[in-house]
C-alpha cells in the first residue's frame, strides 16, 4: 500500500512507520522535524516532507509534492498532535488554547482534505485513520483545548463518514489508550500544580508500569487498513477495549446502528427519570 502518515517524527506515529514499512509498505511521513535518519534507514520505501499540519498552506503543498510523485494514496493515517495548553480553562492563554484545537482538529482535517483526491484514485477501498482519546469521551480537567479537539476528531470522522457513505472509502478514529509517548514524559515535567494531581500521579503509574499495548494500536490501524476491515466506518475504536477483529463479520448490522460512537445520554437510557 502507498500510505501518508502524519507525525512520523516521534510517538504512536513513528511507531508506525516503522512497522509498516517492515510489512513492505510504502510510507510517506510528514513531520515539523528532520526524518532523514528513518529516509536514509529505509531509502525508496520512506519518502518524508516537512509540514506543519495546522498550516493549509503547507499541506497543500506538501500534497501537491506527493502527488506528483504517487499517481494515489490507499491510506492515510492522521496522526499528529500536541497536548499544547494546560492548566485550568479560564486561566489559560486564549490563543494558546486556540492554536492547541487548531494543531490537533484543523491539522487532522487538512490532511483529510488535502489528500482525498490521492485517495480517490486507490483501486482498491481507501482508508482513513484518525487518532482521538486523550478526553474525547469524558471530561479531562486541565486539558480542556487537547479533549475538545480530540472530541472534534470523533464527530469530523463520523460527518464525513455520512458524507462520504456513495464512495469505497472508510474513515473511523483510533482511541490508543495510555501509550507512554513523549505526553506522558510532558505531564510528568509540568507536574501536578499545571496538569493536576490526578493527571499526574496517572502519569507517574502508566510511566513505571509500561503504559498500554502499543502492539494493540498497532494491530488496529493494520486491521482498519484491511480487506477485514471494509464496511466499517465513521467509528471510535478503541485500541485495548473493543473487539475490533471480528467486527468486519458485522459491518452490516454495525452501519445500522450507533455503536462505537459518541451520543448524547438521557436519563431513560439508565433507568432513571428527572
Amino acid at each position: 500500500m502507498h500510505l501518508v502518515i502524519t507525525g512520523t517524527s516521534s510517538g504512536i506515529g513513528r511507531a508506525l512507520a516503522k512497522h509498516l514499512l517492515v510489512q513492505g509498505h510504502q510510507v510517506w511521513g510528514l513531520a515539523r522535524s528532520d526524518q532523514s535518519e528513518l529516509t536514509a534507514k529505509h531509502p525508496g520505501v520512506f519518502r518524508a516532507s516537512r509540514c506543519d499540519v495546522a498550516d493549509w498552506a503547507q499541506m497543500e503543498r506538501t500534497a501537491t509534492e506527493i502527488a506528483a510523485i504517487w499517481p494515489h494514496i490507499d491510506g492515510l493515517i492522521a496522526c499528529a498532535g500536541l497536548q499544547g495548553a494546560i492548566g485550568p480553562a479560564v486561566s489559560l492563554d486564549p490563543l494558546q488554547w486556540s492554536a492547541t484545537v487548531r494543531a490537533n482538529l484543523d491539522g487532522t482535517y487538512y490532511a483529510i482534505r488535502a489528500f482525498h483526491e490521492l485517495l480517490r484514485h486507490t483501486p482498491r477501498r481507501a482508508k482513513v485513520v484518525c487518532f482521538s482519546g486523550g478526553g474525547a469521551t469524558k471530561a479531562r480537567p486541565c486539558f480542556s483545548a487537547y479533549a475538545a479537539a480530540k472530541t472534534g476528531v470523533v464527530r469530523l470522522v463520523e460527518t464525513i463518514a455520512e458524507e462520504l457513505r456513495s464512495e469505497p472509502l472508510d474513515i473511523n478514529a483510533v482511541a490508543p489508550g495510555a501509550i507512554n509517548t513523549r505526553l506522558t514524559d510532558e505531564v510528568i515535567r509540568l507536574g501536578p500544580a499545571v496538569v493536576g494531581e490526578a493527571e499526574y500521579q496517572s502519569a507517574l503509574k502508566q510511566k513505571g508500569t509500561g503504559g498500554g499495548s502499543l502492539e494493540k494500536v498497532i494491530g488496529l490501524v493494520e486491521w482498519l487498513l484491511s480487506p477485514a476491515s471494509d464496511g466499517i466506518s465513521g467509528r471510535l475504536l478503541s485500541a485495548p477495549w473493543d473487539p475490533w477483529a471480528g467486527l468486519g463479520r458485522h459491518a452490516g448490522a454495525i452501519a445500522k446502528s450507533d455503536v462505537y460512537t459518541l451520543r448524547r445520554i438521557v436519563p431513560e437510557d439508565r433507568g432513571q427519570h428527572f
